[in-house]
């Protein structure tokens, strides 16, 4: 499955982004789908999953400001971001597997930058 992120860009703390990831080429459906984010010096971490049939879990940090959602029919994943902090800046990647994520799912889009300014 190839997986193409949009979304990102700058945005004062408190604000919001949508980050979108579409899909193709393989059964949307069929994947845990996710998003990770890398902060500059900083290892790749979880921020949100939702499972093949719609369970969705979080990174402590981002719960009750961060949704993640899912659209079979557009084979596209969402992660909402709302009341932004300075320290949710990083690349933003989506992920995808079969079974549980981790840093080593075998699927990624290309990283989107969020930036926040304080």
């Amino acid at each position: 499955v190839q997986l193409q992120v949009s979304g990102g860009g700058l945005v004062q703390a408190g604000g919001s982004l949508r980050l979108s990831c579409a899909a193709s080429g393989g059964t949307f459906s069929s994947y845990a789908m996710g998003w990770f984010r890398q902060a500059p010096g900083k290892e790749r971490e979880f921020v949100a999953g939702i499972s093949q049939i719609g369970g969705t879990y979080y990174k402590d940090s981002v719960k009750g400001r961060f949704t993640v959602s899912r659209d079979n029919a557009k084979s596209t994943v969402y992660l909402q971001m709302n009341s932004l902090k300075f320290e949710d800046t990083a690349v933003y990647y989506c992920a995808a597997d079969f079974g549980m994520l981790s840093t080593r799912s075998a699927y990624w889009g290309q990283g989107t930058l969020v930036t926040v300014s304080s």
